[in-house]
């Protein structure tokens, strides 16, 4: 008996392991074929009423404004109190329509929080080595994208980073 419990351990374990992956497995996603054929069927609920329009998605991106911030920022990069080079950054806010008049209102202040936010990346370090690694810039992008949310909202979509370039002093 000593013998047989660890061997139906090792089944009930496998069991409930396998059991557990078919229940939290995702659900199998719809073949385009299917989803041509059904789409009426899966725009109405249960109460017989129409949302297929509901259930139409365009691509966000096209709907999108692009707004390019007017000035380039520069970047003092400081080692041991020394200015050691200089980044130039070029930026451009995605954001939903109708948010340019808003944008260039508040460019004095968003100037100023981005600033400070590359002023704090810069003084981390995240200016020195291969600083255009993604792993580098996306923390940097999610800190300028809230900051640009805080003071114009949720219609700002994303901060992106048009041109970046370092020169050594």
């Amino acid at each position: 008996m000593a013998k047989l419990l660890p061997i139906l351990m090792l089944i009930l374990g496998i069991g409930g392991g396998i059991g557990a992956g078919i229940m939290l497995a995702p659900a199998p996603e719809m073949t385009e074929v299917a989803a041509k054929g059904d789409a009426h069927d899966m725009a109405t609920d249960e109460a017989g009423e129409d949302h297929s329009e509901a259930e139409e998605e365009e691509d966000p991106t096209e709907q999108n404004e692009f707004i390019k911030i007017k000035n380039q920022f520069v970047i003092p990069v400081v080692e041991r109190d020394q200015m050691t080079a200089m980044v130039v950054l070029s930026l451009s806010l995605e954001t939903k329509p109708g948010l340019s008049g808003k944008v260039h209102t508040y460019e004095p202040k968003l100037r100023d929080v981005f600033l400070r936010v590359l002023f704090d990346h810069a003084n981390m370090g995240g200016f020195r080595g291969a600083f255009t690694r993604s792993e580098i810039l996306d923390p940097l992008r999610t800190s300028l994208r809230e900051e640009a949310r805080r003071f114009l909202g949720k219609d700002v979509v994303d901060v992106l980073i048009l041109d970046i370039t370092r020169q050594d002093v």
